[in-house]
């Protein structure tokens, strides 16, 4: 083995990267990089507005699906990890320069309207005729009344069903209601939305209602479609009951109606054939991997899905109670994401007002409110983004809004860390030089530059694998990496050419750490 390092190291040249090659042990190359190279590379990524991230060298038109909540529902913590998780991706998209479509697929369509808008029109019939009769809290315990009624009484079952029919006939009075308490979901849907800084394009399960008589059909004409109890399925290689029979996806119902599945089945038609996409990214909980698995086989099959297009699931787990069980309310409800956003934001206010207090620091009200409000959220969205999203985690308030480990909080102190530099010196960053020199003398500054030189590679993997966690990694590990270093090494006291050289490491940081926070949704802040 040694013969065969020496051959390599002698066939090498690295001389401009890396000191020379040093054989060790029974056959191992050690490389050690120059500090002027990486001064080099440092000196490129401060010139360069994207922080030597490249672009994708292929950009492509990609239809990013996610959040997707149900009208006539309030938004419950079931719907954080796709709303956050969606945004994350997409921002990386198009950091990247990809051309992204952001498609919120929201429940809008289907027999719970009908049973919703006969319970309100014999209980509530304003709620169907004036906007904003009712909220949208109102609206969902009317929902759970009219659930219970309609699993109860035979009669309102058959009335509900008539009025579905009505819907889908576009009988208008039924049509102005339905928009009714569409709109009045939107509103509140919104809020959520604006207060995370996520935008949609809402495209509802309703918009491609014109769409599935198609999709029977040329599936039908394809040899796919299969009668079953008087359903038309289609039935798939590798999904089976327990006794071993296969599994049908039921395309359309015995009394002509349509499901999820067929739904689906027309969006992807028309992602692919109207939006042009040719990447098609569908976030939703690990449960419904099975049903997206059978949709996309049955797309392929029927070769609605060209060799050009990637289209691909991405699951995530549950969010659970610090008692290890699914999070939920103490009477076993979903608990709503509003409610969960606002007890971060007050618990973070809480404990500003006592840091404040206990460091006799004044700060105007204005000042409290929006750091408790931006560092809250930025809590909640880092606490999910930093998981393995194909993991369950355990929400929990105390951690996430924890000034230490790889939390929101930790990543923006070390951004305000830097700041504060800036004031106390009365730097200006930008002022430094573009031709200052960079000395990587001490083994903490060349860690922190190798650190910061790993961006592009950590940005390019998330593009490609649909991990956030990975870049809260990167950026957790910069933090760490960038607090040990200003711990050790004076920046404002070190002598020239030094201080120079180590102001650049800190804005470098600064510059890096507010690129990968916003890349996840998150702002920073100047002082916390």
């Amino acid at each position: 083995p040694r013969v065969i390092a020496q051959l390599i190291v002698d066939n090498l040249d690295v001389t401009e990267v890396c000191e020379p090659p040093q054989i060790a042990g029974p056959g191992f190359i050690n490389f050690t990089v120059k500090p002027s190279y990486l001064a080099t590379q440092l000196q490129a990524m401060r010139t360069n507005e994207r922080l030597g991230v490249a672009g994708a060298e292929q950009k492509q038109r990609v239809v990013v699906d996610f959040s997707s909540p149900n009208i006539a529902k309030e938004m419950h913590v079931g719907h954080l990890r796709s709303t956050i998780l969606g945004d994350c991706i997409a921002r990386v998209l198009e950091f990247r320069g990809h051309d992204v479509l952001r498609l919120n697929h929201v429940g809008d369509w289907g027999t719970q309207f009908g049973m919703l808008i006969l319970y309100l029109r014999e209980n509530y019939p304003q709620a169907l005729t004036t906007p904003d009769a009712i909220d949208l809290g109102d609206l969902v315990v009317l929902y759970k009344k009219a659930k219970k009624q309609f699993d109860e009484d035979t009669e309102f079952q058959e009335a509900a069903r008539t009025e579905v029919v009505k819907l889908q006939a576009k009988d208008p009075e039924s049509i102005k209601a339905w928009q009714l308490l569409c709109n009045q979901s939107r509103r509140e849907f919104q809020v959520i939305y604006d207060r995370l800084n996520v935008r949609l394009t809402e495209r509802g399960e309703s918009f491609y209602n014109p769409y599935l008589p198609a999709v029977v059909d040329d599936l039908r004409e394809s040899g796919l479609l299969v009668e079953s109890n008087g359903a038309q399925c289609v039935f798939l290689d590798g999904f089976t009951n327990r006794d071993g029979d296969p599994l049908p996806l039921i395309i359309q119902k015995t009394d002509g109606g349509y499901n999820y599945a067929t739904t689906d089945l027309a969006a992807i038609r028309y992602r692919i054939q109207t939006d042009r996409a040719e990447r098609i990214i569908c976030i939703t909980d690990a449960g419904q991997a099975d049903h997206f698995a059978q949709v996309f086989q049955v797309a392929r099959q029927a070769g609605w899905i060209p060799d050009r297009v990637e289209i691909v699931h991405v699951p995530f787990g549950l969010v659970l109670g610090e008692d290890g069980k699914k999070i939920k309310t103490r009477d076993g409800e979903a608990i709503k994401l509003k409610e969960l956003l606002d007890e971060a934001i007050d618990r973070f206010r809480n404990d500003l007002e006592s840091r404040l207090a206990a460091d006799h620091r004044q700060e105007t009200p204005e000042f409290i409110a929006n750091s408790a409000e931006i560092v809250g959220l930025s809590a909640v969205k880092y606490a999910d983004l930093s998981q393995n999203r194909l993991s369950n985690y355990v929400f929990s308030y105390d951690k996430m809004l924890s000034l230490q480990g790889n939390t929101a909080p930790y990543m923006m102190y070390a951004y305000v860390r830097v700041r504060g530099i800036s004031r106390k010196g009365g730097i200006d960053f930008d002022r430094l030089g573009d031709n200052a020199q960079i000395l990587l003398d001490e083994e903490l500054e060349r860690t922190l530059a190798k650190h910061l030189l790993q961006l592009d590679t950590i940005i390019t993997e998330v593009e490609r694998d649909l991990l956030p966690n990975r870049l809260c990694q990167y950026l957790f590990e910069l933090s760490q990496k960038y607090n040990q270093f200003y711990d050790k090494h004076s920046v404002l006291d070190a002598e020239e050419p030094i201080r120079t050289s180590r102001l650049i490491l800190c804005d470098l940081t600064a510059k890096t750490l507010q690129l990968g926070l916003d890349l996840l949704g998150i702002p920073v802040l100047e002082r916390m």
